[in-house]
């Protein structure tokens, strides 16, 4: 797992972090806390769900089109897993519909469906697994550096409400920082990560070619 991480996930050219279809999903999943942990868990159940059916109809999908039926099929599961979050929490799954749907979006434009072939079940779960963690854990990550700072408070998924709000901060936080609550914010913070992102690949490479 370690070295499939350092060699396709985290640093490949088809990684989270290499294309931007995931930038809306990103911007939006990472306000709260309790909605980037429901966005993780829908990233992990979509991936490996579609990643799954794939495999198993592999001789039944077409040479042509196949992208096209797994963009599909990744969608159609992310209706069942917001099927299931309507039924647990009709709150959330209101709050968090759009969000939910730019998951099959990721997921058919990463390209996973292509890296899938010739791989056996293990392999195939493995690699769905991997992309679809690395991609909620960034958007936790970031949720954890906007929702203290810009709401002053933590929050979990679950009550009537769909969120658990935990109030550990105290005062409200100065407008600068308040706007990373806000989409602008969160553009600015991604633009920061991606910079830094691109300054140590960037500096991995070099290492790389010199040895």
């Amino acid at each position: 797992m370690n070295g499939l991480l350092k060699q396709r996930i985290f640093w490949g050219d088809m990684s989270p972090f290499a294309y931007l279809s995931g930038g809306a999903l990103l911007v939006m999943a990472s306000d709260r806390l309790a909605h980037a942990l429901t966005v993780l868990v829908a990233l992990v159940w979509v991936y490996c769900l579609s990643s799954l059916a794939a495999f198993g109809g592999a001789r039944l999908f077409p040479a042509r089109g196949k992208q096209v039926l797994f963009a599909f099929l990744a969608s159609f599961v992310a209706s069942l897993y917001l099927l299931l979050l309507w039924i647990l929490f009709p709150l959330g799954a209101l709050q968090l519909f759009f969000a939910v749907s730019f998951v099959p979006m990721l997921c058919a434009g990463s390209g996973i469906c292509r890296r899938l072939e010739g791989k056996n079940l293990v392999q195939v779960l493995r690699l769905s697994f991997a992309e679809a963690l690395v991609a909620g854990v960034l958007i936790v990550i970031i949720s954890l550096i906007r929702e203290p700072l810009g709401f002053r408070s933590l929050s979990l998924p679950g009550g009537v409400q769909g969120i658990m709000l935990f109030h550990p901060f105290g005062a409200e936080s100065p407008l600068y920082l308040r706007l990373l609550s806000s989409s602008s914010g969160a553009l600015l913070l991604l633009g920061y990560l991606l910079g830094m992102y691109r300054h140590f690949k960037a500096k991995r490479s070099v290492e790389g070619g010199s040895r």
